[in-house]
């Protein structure tokens, strides 16, 4: 199968103190970025043909996820000419069924990047496993499995922005020393953050709709707990068009959020990249995208620039032929796992050798934990759920731990609230070269989840206390309270100021940039991809001013 369509086989209190921080401005969303975030409609724009064995680029950007699509956008509004290269499908075509995503409760080979069977994050009810088999295809998530961890990830023009639940978070202003300590503060919140959130098309749930539907009782549960355990719960801004989840509540267009679409793709409501930035960048005229292409070699061009080798694949994972072209400059947008294990393997076995020894180090999690926790009788959380989340219970400066409340959209009365956490977890572990296995591994130690477990702790027991609930352990195994082995958030491997400058420039070479969450080490107390695309957007725009 050479084919790159996916028709293969088969009453809130709205106060300055409980509003979670800065949407930032949504309004002027043309002169703040340059183009406007346009309405959510149906995924399925078409892309460009794929690059040409022996082609020359001006720019080469290596993945399609929010650092990539900034990267590529700004560079075509400056007139440079920019390929886009990305392992995971187009995602533009529809399958049988009539849909390019299937939802969550119904996986099939769209679900999970060329996998034979499922690994849902909740994969037991009752104590029974969930998870199916599958065939195997180049489907939207990747659940890639290192020693000690599970990483999520997105697959497929837009990345992540295809499989997460959207919540777009701006850390609060206190804690970004921590985040990124040789980043301006006040650079980012009063120029990139807004700039990131009109561009990505951020909005907040209309608190109104919010205290009636029946598709947010579970979050007004958990809004309910929090309150009466002492604990802020703060509304979080998401990408979802809400207005168009009202018109999926009346049944007057087709339901995406409200038919259990989310890690597997989303095929109406949300704004993917797919339905911003990489829409703005393709509209300049300057931008072409390779779907199904593994870049496997960066190195030096004999007369300056790069040759970069790249394998196109077919949607079983099966090379069909190998290609090399030229670059000028090459930008690594390949997510935090993706960046930093190519950086790492380029660096050790002789391709760009130059490469310094922070390259692959500062790898973290963002202190991911689920759990769930069971109700009384008296509090249902509803068969009906929205699989957008938005809010999240914040404990954050006094027991390291922020908390979404999340969906559990099974159909059916569960009484069950189910919490995905981010903690202060500071361990971060190494991707090195493994010469051996001619594979790069990563250092990550399961144990190390217990300082994270601690911390949200530090909000569910309380609760639990509270409420005279007790924890849910039939979620994630047989008698199996946490999800300790898993990331939705993977951060780091080619931190900014240590393996770059402090705006992305690989050490060691001139021409060569990461720009996506690896610069970022390893934690940003709260939903990541917010700070990456602000980030990315500070970084391009001194590429663009001083490197010609």
């Amino acid at each position: 199968m050479t084919t790159t369509s996916n028709g293969g086989p088969g009453g809130p209190r709205l106060s300055r103190r409980r509003f979670l921080v800065g949407t930032g401005s949504v309004l002027g969303a043309a002169a703040l970025g340059g183009f406007s975030a346009p309405r959510a409609a149906a995924a399925g724009t078409r892309y460009s043909t794929s690059i040409s064995n022996g082609a020359h680029t001006q720019a080469l950007v290596i993945g399609t996820g929010y650092g990539g699509s900034v990267a590529a956008l700004r560079l075509a509004q400056a007139g440079v000419g920019v390929e886009m290269i990305e392992m995971g499908m187009a995602w533009d075509t529809p399958g049988s069924d009539g849909k390019i995503f299937c939802d969550m409760t119904s996986p099939d080979y769209r679900s999970y990047w060329l996998r034979t069977q499922t690994k849902c994050p909740v994969n037991h009810f009752l104590g029974f496993p969930i998870d199916r088999s599958i065939p195997k295809y180049t489907g939207v998530l990747d659940a890639e499995d290192f020693a000690g961890i599970t990483v999520y990830q997105g697959r497929g023009i837009g990345g992540g922005s295809l499989v997460n639940g959207g919540m777009a978070v701006t850390p609060q202003r206190e804690n970004f020393g921590a985040i990124l300590p040789s980043v301006n503060a006040d650079e980012m919140y009063n120029v990139y953050y807004p700039r990131a959130n009109a561009g990505l098309g951020v909005g907040l749930v209309d608190p109104t709709w919010f205290n009636t539907t029946d598709w947010y009782q579970f979050a007004r549960v958990g809004r309910k707990q929090a309150d009466r355990s002492g604990f802020p719960f703060v509304f979080v801004p998401d990408v979802y068009d809400w207005d168009y989840m009202k018109q999926e509540d009346t049944g007057t267009v087709p339901r995406s959020a409200l038919a259990q679409e989310v890690i597997y793709g989303n095929n109406y409501g949300k704004k993917s990249l797919q339905k911003t930035y990489i829409r703005a960048a393709l509209a300049t005229g300057k931008v072409n995208i390779s779907p199904l292409h593994k870049v496997t070699s960066v190195s030096l061009a004999p007369n300056g620039g790069y040759v970069v080798l790249m394998d196109q694949l077919d949607t079983s994972g099966n090379v069909i032929t190998s290609k090399m072209v030229t670059a000028d400059k090459v930008f690594f947008a390949a997510g935090s796992v993706g960046t930093s294990k190519l950086l790492v393997r380029l660096r050790d076995t002789g391709e760009l050798p130059n490469l310094n020894g922070q390259v692959g180090q500062n790898w973290g999690d963002n202190g991911n934990i689920m759990v769930g926790r069971a109700n009384q009788i008296w509090d249902p959380t509803g068969a009906k759920q929205s699989t957008i989340p938005c809010g999240g219970i914040d404990n954050w400066v006094a027991g390291g731990a922020f908390a979404e409340v999340a969906p559990l959209p099974a159909g059916l009365e569960t009484w069950a609230s189910l919490y995905l956490s981010i903690t202060n977890n500071q361990h971060r572990a190494q991707f090195t070269w493994n010469a051996g296995t001619q594979q790069v591994d990563l250092s990550w130690q399961r144990a190390w989840k217990q300082h994270g477990i601690t911390m949200a702790k530090s909000i569910f027991d309380r609760i639990n206390h509270t409420e005279g609930t007790i924890y849910r352990t039939d979620l994630f195994g047989v008698h199996k309270t946490w999800n300790d082995t898993l990331t939705y958030h993977p951060l780091g491997g080619a931190v900014l100021n240590k393996a770059t400058d402090n705006y992305g420039r690989l050490v060691g070479y001139r021409g060569l940039y990461v720009i996506d969450g690896a610069l970022i080490p390893g934690n940003t107390s709260v939903n990541p991809f917010v700070t990456i695309t602000a980030l990315a957007e500070r970084n391009i725009e001194n590429i663009i001013a001083n490197d010609g």
